[in-house]
């Protein structure tokens, strides 16, 4: 598609009457401490006013999709990320678990194309998660974006590859609130590469509450799959189905 016309798409957004759909924070008891008092209410809208925040305020796009822990294939979870395009080949991304003012930051992710994870050292590839089947399977989505413009965005990801990290479980499939603290090693995140990988209960929950249609989309990014290129890291990891007291990080 012409850049003119991706502009053309993504401009259309504007008037577009496209909500999204609140998910809350996986453990709502996360984290515990006092409620804030109120001098620290207006010390933080103070510096809000005064203090440059362009770092987070140029965030400009929201991706939701699901992990698996490579480590621990039985930890599975909705990861909502707020990203930015730092160029045309590496995006930059903080992880929540939910859409909400009061979501909990639990990872980040970064995403490089094809080319930039060819330049990596052979030691360093085994971080890297492909991407090829989260698009084409419609499993990852920009919410609230016309579907034109979010296939548009995200043929731009075709061949890429993340580098995920996971700090905090506040809650996965089978498990949903799991610690109300960030307590525990990092686990390094992974995608889904073939179907059955997911828990189909995660998916149908996530199409559910957002007011979308997984096998729809599917079927509109059908015609990106000539662009997909093979992807090594697909066979790194065979998911496990969730345990009831699967995928703790302590």
């Amino acid at each position: 598609m012409p850049s003119r016309r991706i502009a053309v798409v993504l401009l259309s957004i504007l008037a577009a009457a496209c909500g999204k759909e609140d998910t809350p924070p996986t453990n709502p008891n996360a984290p515990p401490g006092a409620e804030k008092a109120a001098d620290t209410k207006v010390l933080e809208k103070g510096a809000e006013l005064l203090q440059d925040l362009s770092a987070v305020r140029s965030f400009d796009h929201y991706l939701d999709g699901f992990h698996v822990m490579k480590d621990d294939p039985s930890l599975h979870m909705e990861a909502h990320h707020f990203c930015k395009g730092m160029n045309e080949e590496f995006t930059q991304c903080v992880i929540f678990d939910g859409n909400t003012a009061d979501a909990n930051l639990i990872g980040i992710e970064y995403i490089v194309s094809g080319r930039l994870f060819e330049s990596l050292p052979a030691e360093e590839k085994p971080n890297w998660h492909p991407h090829n089947y989260e698009i084409l399977s419609g499993t990852l989505i920009l919410p609230g974006v016309p579907a034109p413009a979010e296939k548009a965005a995200l043929a731009k990801k075709l061949n890429s590859y993340g580098k995920t990290w996971h700090i905090w479980d506040t809650g996965h499939a089978g498990h949903p609130a799991a610690h109300d603290l960030p307590i525990g090693k990092p686990l390094l995140a992974w995608s889904y590469n073939r179907d059955g990988e997911a828990p189909v209960e995660l998916i149908q929950a996530r199409d559910r509450r957002m007011k979308v249609d997984t096998a729809e989309k599917r079927r509109e990014r059908a015609d990106l799959e000539p662009q997909a290129k093979p992807q090594v890291g697909t066979d790194a990891v065979k998911p496990r189905k969730p345990e009831s007291r699967a995928g703790r990080h302590d």
